[in-house]
């Protein structure tokens, strides 16, 4: 991938976030107004969360502003990893997030609370019309990149909150039965869970330099070695992403037999990692009279 689209599509992810960000901090203040003034601490509550997500996409915006810096120093893949270290906290936002929803549900199921339904509708009502806009903005972007996916996470949390008020609100209103509020809480944490753990797994992954989960790195040494004239065994072999979209490789590559050139033998192994694995960027290390580690 190169780097003029690299960096339009950082600009592109940034401003879809900023976008985001700008809708759900506003909407959080009139969450706490409305809190305030109907005396519901559900809504105070929910502004509570809406305030993590508005740290969580501000974080997303900073990381995508510090990965446009190029490298240098000592930073020598430069800082487009940070994205990768944003998702991994924002993953980890929002496990605490459902922990703190389901512990606040446990409260309410002991203690119920009195809700005034009418309000929270109205203000619920809002914020959906709110979280559907923000979340179009995110999901709209770059699927693949880790950084957007924990911001439209995030934004798909407050949708879903959103809906189980409305639903909690109806209720509440026709029947007077409120611990509807803590049972449809519960349910939006459990789908809340399980994105956020894919998320904090997959950024942790990358971080750990995991090699792709996609990737069988033995059938890919196979097919070198059957693709590439020369090439008789393959080892070594380190894969790692500074993001998803960036590949990196190190590997040995012994020659076998007489080549004309041994950078025609790179080129060509370079050549494939790119078309069929997307490697970008590969480092190849050729050995004739053996391994110079050993």
């Amino acid at each position: 991938m190169g780097q003029p689209h690299e960096q339009g599509a950082n600009r592109s992810n940034l401003r879809r976030v900023m976008i985001a960000l700008v809708l759900t901090a506003a909407f959080m203040l009139v969450e706490v107004v409305g809190g305030i003034i109907s005396g519901s601490l559900a809504l105070l509550a929910d502004a509570g969360h809406m305030l993590t997500d508005t740290m969580a996409l501000s974080l997303a915006a900073f990381a995508f502003h510090v990965s446009k810096r190029p490298p240098g120093g000592n930073l020598t893949y430069g800082y487009q990893r940070f994205q990768i270290l944003a998702a991994f906290v924002n993953g980890l936002s929002l496990l605490a997030i459902v922990g703190w929803i389901l512990f606040e549900a446990v409260s309410r199921f002991i203690s119920p609370r009195d809700v005034l339904g009418e309000t929270m509708l109205a203000v619920a009502a809002v914020g959906l019309v709110v979280n559907i806009a923000s979340f179009t903005v995110l999901h709209t972007g770059d699927k693949e990149n880790l950084n957007i996916r924990g911001a439209a996470l995030h934004v798909a949390g407050d949708l879903l909150g959103s809906v189980a008020a409305i639903v909690a609100a109806i209720v509440i209103i026709y029947t007077g039965w409120t611990p509807i509020d803590p049972l449809l809480s519960v349910a939006v944490a459990a789908l809340i869970l399980k994105s956020a753990w894919l998320l904090v797994k997959r950024s942790a992954h990358i971080l750990l330099e995991g090699a792709p989960e996609w990737l069988d790195v033995q059938a890919m040494q196979e097919r070198i070695v059957a693709s590439v004239p020369g090439v008789g065994e393959i080892h070594h072999v380190h894969i790692w992403g500074l993001t998803p979209q960036q590949l990196m490789l190190t590997m040995h590559v012994t020659i076998n037999e007489p080549v004309e050139s041994q950078s025609d033998v790179i080129r060509s192994v370079k050549a494939l990692l790119q078309t069929d694995y997307g490697i970008g960027h590969s480092t190849i290390e050729v050995e004739v009279d053996g391994c110079a580690d050993h």
